[in-house]
């Protein structure tokens, strides 16, 4: 079982601002307690050993909270001196984990079975296996295109009656990235995922768990309600 995770934790929270205007998005509080603790304490439900943070804006605010340990989970932290892309800070925090691992987004949380999408990439084959989420009547996100839990595709952002999304949750290993000659800033979906699909094994978990997404007021709102009660 994979036991480490990588959390990108270096957004901005630009649409945040009206709500949450003095910390990095994922310490936005929801109910006194940051939001990273949230999903520290799914981690530490499929005994996640290991969490490297990938910080920049305001990094110290997220190691003075966490600091080396946290809920009993080593903490490591990869500093973007600037901004990466989703790809480059991955890449970046790969260079302190040797095996696989589970990447999060840390303004998202997709109550995924992390035992069962081990097994799933595992049992497939996969280079990069991303969890999947199913939703009507959308435009935030883009969908993904799958066959036989391949993933052929990506659209870009429209309105949506019903598809599959990328929820944020992967799995994983320094391996694949170094496979490429990648720049050091670059976005995981269109740099990477788009341009070499061809030539990657790239599958799709589908999952059915709570999904929130706190990038706008209306669902960090939701989230406040939502999560001390999925989580305690």
């Amino acid at each position: 079982m994979t036991t480490s995770a990588i959390i990108l934790a270096g957004g901005f929270g630009t649409r945040l601002q009206k709500v949450v205007n003095d910390v990095p998005k994922p310490m936005a509080p929801i109910q006194g307690k940051p939001f990273l603790h949230y999903v520290f304490l799914y981690l530490q439900q499929y005994y996640i050993q290991e969490v490297l943070l990938s910080v920049g804006y305001l990094h110290e605010v997220i190691e003075d909270y966490f600091k080396n340990e946290y809920l009993g989970i080593k903490v490591r932290y990869c500093v973007e001196e600037k901004p990466l892309g989703t790809g480059g800070g991955i890449k970046k925090a790969f260079e302190l984990i040797e095996n696989n691992a589970f990447v999060l987004n840390g303004d998202t949380f997709f109550d995924v079975n992390l035992t069962e999408l081990d097994a799933f990439h595992n049992n497939t084959n996969a280079d990069f296996s991303m969890s999947l989420k199913h939703l009507t009547e959308f435009d935030r996100y883009g969908t993904i295109a799958l066959e036989n839990s391949r993933v052929k595709g990506f659209q870009e952002k429209a309105y949506t009656k019903d598809g599959w999304i990328n929820g944020g949750v992967y799995l994983t290993s320094a391996a694949l990235l170094n496979r490429f000659d990648l720049p050091e800033q670059f976005s995981l979906e269109k740099d990477f995922l788009e341009r070499h699909l061809d030539s990657l094994h790239v599958n799709g978990y589908c999952a059915d768990g709570y999904f929130i997404d706190i990038g706008i007021p209306e669902d960090y709102y939701k989230a406040n309600e939502d999560l001390p009660k999925l989580l305690y």
